[in-house]
């Protein structure tokens, strides 16, 4: 009895030195760690504000070519429309101008026609006054009787009102000609001034049309520039969260060799230990809501570029409490970038779950939690375009699909 009381009490003293001496090596690591860990975070967060500001810069660029581009098009539409309206107006001018030629014709062949008749009145006046011609009154001179001399002066009546209404028919013939010609020679010219008009707004819009293509190109080189270094600055920005997740796996293993030497040490004192958490299928869903995007590759929604989705996204509303899937120890739990606020558990075993885009953050670091308990609230901070929440499984510092872990 004697000897068992005292190899308990050599087991407690060797489990006491053995984490004595474990205990200050492991908190130097840990503060070392914790401290690469924070710095890391820092320097995320600083390259999350230039990427916000750089794809604020980038929405304005794209914003200021759609803009030009829409400016462009209503110029284009514009010089359809003028153009239009130009053949519209050459084609009334070149109508007009084949009614005034033939009007001219007719009035040519008027005036041709009045002016023999003048000829020929003025003739008979001339030999009438210079010959004493009596033209007329021969004719009614020689009538052999008086029914004759009636029929014949009925005869000279004709002839003479025939020539009157002649010369006035051709006469008004020139009148209608003059003034149908005097009104196509005004449609002329207004349409003349139409065309010029026309022209001229066209030109206008020619070089407003090359104005815009210029600022168009000027716009989008700058929009790819700003593009690039968007792109840039992401890549960069999931390195360093690489880094910051390889800085996480670290500290898990020195928070797991603290387990194990514990545990260790438990055993070694006779203390009976709970059975080794975080199996695959016994995670417990962190929200209960449809799966918006799996696991794997995929289109990023805001960085236009395919990535690697290290999680699967659950679309609940904004304050959907979230719950821890497994009991664990919070080892993250704070702002993380394109991630918000984020939430990471280690689970012991090389099994660790995070939790993005949540609006608060129930826990702190170093916090133990159980399964089920509330460690924050559903939101759409960082990279999201809306609320939900993104889960994450790491089994020893690779991201696997959680779909294999859930129940």
């Amino acid at each position: 009895m004697l000897n068992r009381s005292r190899d308990r009490v050599r087991a407690a003293l060797a489990a006491a030195v053995f984490l004595i001496a474990l205990g200050p090596s492991t908190v130097q690591s840990k503060s070392r760690i914790d401290e690469k860990i924070q710095a890391q975070k820092a320097h995320i967060h600083d390259l999350h504000l230039k990427l916000r500001v750089k794809r604020g810069q980038l929405n304005e660029a794209r914003a200021r070519v759609g803009s030009i581009q829409q400016q462009l098009s209503d110029t284009n539409h514009h010089i359809a429309q003028v153009n239009g309206r130009l053949d519209t107006v050459e084609g009334q001018i070149k109508s007009t101008q084949r009614k005034l030629d033939w009007n001219r014709i007719q009035l040519a062949a008027a005036k041709a026609t009045l002016r023999r008749h003048q000829e020929v009145l003025n003739r008979r006046l001339v030999d009438a006054y210079e010959h004493g011609d009596l033209g007329y009154v021969d004719v009614l001179l020689r009538a052999r009787s008086f029914g004759d001399f009636v029929e014949r002066w009925n005869d000279v009546r004709y002839v003479v009102k025939a020539n009157e209404s002649t010369i006035r028919a051709r006469r008004a013939d020139q009148a209608r000609v003059l003034g149908i010609e005097r009104g196509l020679l005004g449609t002329q010219s207004e349409l003349q001034t139409q065309e010029a008009q026309a022209r001229q707004q066209r030109l206008a819009l020619d070089g407003l049309a090359t104005q815009r293509k210029q600022l168009l190109v000027a716009a989008d080189a700058e929009r790819q520039s700003v593009q690039t270094e968007v792109y840039q600055l992401a890549e960069l920005s999931d390195a360093e969260e690489a880094a910051l997740e390889a800085l996480i796996v670290e500290k898990q293993r020195e928070e797991e060799a603290k387990r194990r030497a514990a545990r260790r040490a438990a055993k070694l004192a006779g203390v009976e230990l709970p059975r080794e958490p975080g199996a695959p299928g016994q995670l417990l869903w962190p929200v209960s809501g449809p799966i918006t995007s799996p696991f794997g590759w995929r289109m990023h929604p805001i960085l236009h570029r395919m990535i690697l989705h290290r999680g699967i996204d659950i679309g609940v509303p904004t304050g959907t409490p979230v719950a821890a899937a497994a009991e664990g120890r919070i080892i993250v739990a704070s702002y993380q970038g394109g991630c918000g606020n984020m939430v990471a558990i280690d689970h012991h075993g090389g099994l660790s779950t995070m939790y993005c885009h949540m609006s608060q953050i129930f826990v702190s670091v170093g916090q133990e939690v159980q399964r089920g308990q509330a460690i924050g609230a559903a939101g759409s901070t960082g990279l999201s375009t809306g609320p939900h929440v993104h889960f994450q499984v790491m089994q020893n510092g690779n991201p696997v699909d959680p779909m294999g872990f859930l129940r």
